[in-house]
């Protein structure tokens, strides 16, 4: 791929919230973005007449490690070569729907990312926490009743997948915490509350004390990284909250008075709706029971509800898709879904800047903007007039990511 070239004919629609823009082209040198405005006579062009160019999606929440059914890869019913073929192929698929950076919130370890960044993997840019921090038999810790907790272990695969690092009380905590960041993690994800996919826990459930949170929050901030708590219930929110994490994840039962804390403590949600809609649809699709329907209860409402709690706060809102299982393929449901919500320019910013900021690259990507990182989406239709397009991988005509064009299907 040339190192110098220029995308003209397009809509420009730039992530900051303005106004979408005809005709304005992009100058892409050597990765990143160096002019916006016209091309020159004697410049390298790339056609897009028609489409509509966004910055390249960012998903906040997603789970690479858990691309395949999950009952049977947790039973070792499916091998290492098929996991590693079905985490590849959700790479690839997310780079395909639009998606140019994912922050995974679990399921894997550094070697995907790095397989990924050297160019062996097709797939976005990968920020991962590693293993997810929970306590025995809390949300993550999904062995049936009968394996003793001290197999959990078994179920990791180094270079490819880490579940979860079981720790109950500090000292355990500050072990796992330093482990997980031995292994190459970017951040940490800790489950303070009960879940949907889980085996031992309810969402009415609080998990982990405020001292041992304190603990991974302390051991981030050494290494000038963060906490990501995944949390639904108000209480285990606030516990996190004034431990020190930075984000919550799904957050289902945020209300005013918690919104209000997370603004007070510029604490960020990650919603993520994609994923409900998914498993209230088919949870056997990701290998789940079918009873898992009965887990959900009122976690689509009380996330919408909880979204537009933390919109009112002022709270940094991002977005996340959360999908799990072999069907990642249409991650972009998410902007669809909250476009429905709250209209598309907001659904859309919060999966481009600020999911940036959020994941601590705003000042790379997330935006159209001189000096920023080329990472572009082109639509064959404009997403901010039929937002159906975000869901639809087969509307994405172009992808160009950190400069190169990774997917082109242009007329």
């Amino acid at each position: 791929m040339i190192s110098d070239y220029w995308i003209v004919g397009a809509r420009i629609i730039d992530g900051t919230g303005s106004e979408p823009v005809d005709g304005l082209a992009i100058h892409v040198v050597n990765g990143q973005i160096a002019h916006l405005g016209e091309a020159p006579h004697s410049a390298e062009l790339v056609n897009a007449e028609g489409l509509t160019i966004t910055p390249g999606l960012i998903d906040a929440h997603v789970h690479f490690g858990l691309s395949s059914d999950i009952g049977p890869s947790l039973r070792h019913d499916i091998s290492v070569a098929e996991l590693a073929a079905d985490m590849f192929k959700n790479c690839s698929d997310t780079l395909d729907a639009g998606f140019t950076t994912v922050r995974d919130t679990g399921g894997i370890d550094g070697g995907l990312a790095r397989a990924v960044a050297s160019g062996k993997v097709r797939g976005p840019r990968i920020l991962q926490c590693g293993p997810v921090q929970c306590q025995t038999g809390g949300h993550g810790h999904t062995a049936a009743d009968w394996e003793p907790t001290a197999n959990w272990h078994d179920h990791g695969i180094p270079g490819l997948r880490a579940l979860s690092l079981l720790s109950d009380g500090p000292a355990e905590m500050r072990k796992n915490i330093r482990e997980t960041f031995r292994r190459g993690a970017d951040f940490i994800k800790m489950c303070v509350t009960g879940g949907v996919v889980s085996t031992h826990d309810k969402l009415s459930d609080t998990q982990f004390t405020v001292e041992e949170i304190e603990v991974a929050v302390e051991e981030a901030a050494a290494r000038g990284t963060y906490v990501t708590v995944h949390a639904h219930n108000n209480a285990g929110i606030r516990n996190a909250v004034r431990a020190g994490a930075k984000c919550v994840e799904h957050g289902s039962e945020i209300d005013d008075e918690t919104a209000a804390l997370m603004a007070e403590y510029d604490v960020a949600h990650v919603p993520t709706l994609a994923v409900v809609h998914a498993l209230l649809e088919d949870p056997s699709a990701a290998g789940l029971p079918s009873n898992m329907k009965e887990r959900i209860g009122p976690v689509l409402d009380g996330q919408i509800a909880g979204l537009k709690a933390s919109r009112k706060a002022g709270v940094k809102v991002g977005s996340g898709s959360d999908l799990i299982g072999a069907q990642q393929k249409h991650r972009g449901m998410e902007l669809t879904l909250r476009s429905a919500i709250e209209t598309p320019m907001p659904a859309l910013e919060s999966a481009t800047r600020i999911n940036a900021e959020i994941l601590g690259i705003g000042d790379e990507t997330g935006t159209i903007e001189v000096g920023k990182s080329a990472d572009l989406t082109a639509w064959a239709v404009d997403p901010l007039a039929d937002p159906a397009a975000f869901a639809d991988p087969d509307q994405v005509r172009l992808v160009v990511k950190a400069g190169t064009v990774v997917k082109d299907e242009r007329p």
